[in-house]
């Protein structure tokens, strides 16, 4: 048997014993053969003693199979393995390329859908499993009434959705309107419809920057601070991924050095705790501030008759 026959075998073996049922076509487009290759596939299964269970057009090597239960512990983790192992890869800085090539290969056995369930806001879970699916099939989505981030602009956006950010907050498209890469928050988006539109931007499908605060952009401006014991306390909790680049210089003070795309997400962060941080070496970030107070205070001014 050849290497790539024999590779592929051993993957949909994987998939066969995964914790959850696939369609012939779904495993298809997983492995990238034709249907009629998985079914000579099986049949190979077949001949050699497994069990194929069918349910509702999908398939799975059932558990009395000879050697089910040795194989499976060895190629498999249960779904609560898999969800531990998503969690740690998520938690992996985004411009890692480690975490993209770990997630191919944990998504190409273990069922996407069932993993993003497990940590999604009910009330967007079916807009996720939506872009899972199209994102599967390589198909274009149309988002319909997605709201922006003033709330003034609300109507639909045609996109090629390819990956989601930590915890499925948001997604990253190429969009045809602007014909450039974009992020889209999943909770601005009304609905989801997968088009009959095939991708055709496949080489612009590269993830951006995204920066400790979850801003994004092409734009990288250097920012560095020192933080309190609260303002510190409170980074970590809402931004974990602040740590790799905080150090300790005193019982009570860490100097965090940093890049951000823009002074939006941290600006909101240094205003709400501005007693116990002190811009360090940023003139430009120093001036954002001072304009926010400003804008802040004249909003407070009270109006005459």
């Amino acid at each position: 048997m050849d290497q790539p026959k024999l590779e592929r075998l051993l993957r949909l073996m994987k998939l066969l014993t995964a914790n959850n049922y696939l369609t012939v076509e779904e495993i298809a487009a997983r492995l990238s053969i034709t249907p009629r290759s998985v079914y000579r596939y099986i049949d190979t299964f077949r001949e050699a003693g497994f069990v194929i269970k069918k349910r509702d057009g999908c398939v799975r090597l059932d558990k009395s199979s000879p050697y089910f239960k040795d194989i499976s512990e060895l190629i498999h983790f249960t779904e609560e393995e898999a969800y531990i192992l998503k969690s740690a890869i998520e938690s992996i800085d985004e411009n890692n390329i480690l975490k993209q090539n770990l997630k191919k290969k944990l998504y190409t056995v273990y069922n996407y859908k069932i993993l993003a369930e497990t940590i999604v806001d009910g009330r967007h879970g079916r807009n996720v499993r939506q872009l899972v699916s199209a994102m599967e099939r390589g198909q274009r989505v149309m988002l319909k009434k997605y709201a922006s981030s003033n709330g003034n602009d609300i109507r639909d956006r045609k996109v090629e959705a390819f990956a989601f950010t930590t915890n499925y907050e948001q997604v990253w498209c190429y969009c045809l309107e602007d014909s450039e890469v974009k992020l889209f928050r999943v909770s601005r988006i009304g609905a989801v419809e997968i088009l009959p539109e095939p991708w055709q931007h496949g080489e612009a499908h590269v993830a951006g920057y995204i920066d400790i605060f979850r801003m994004h952009s092409s734009e990288r401006l250097p920012l560095k601070l020192k933080l309190g014991l609260r303002s510190t306390s409170l980074l970590l909790e809402e931004f974990p991924l602040a740590s790799k680049q905080l150090r300790q210089i005193s019982d009570n003070e860490w100097m965090l050095e940093t890049e951000v795309c823009s002074y939006d997400g941290v600006g909101r962060f240094v205003l709400g705790l501005i007693g116990d941080i002190e811009i360090i070496d940023s003139p430009e970030f120093l001036q954002y501030i001072a304009d926010q107070v400003k804008k802040m205070n004249d909003s407070l001014q009270p109006v005459s008759d």
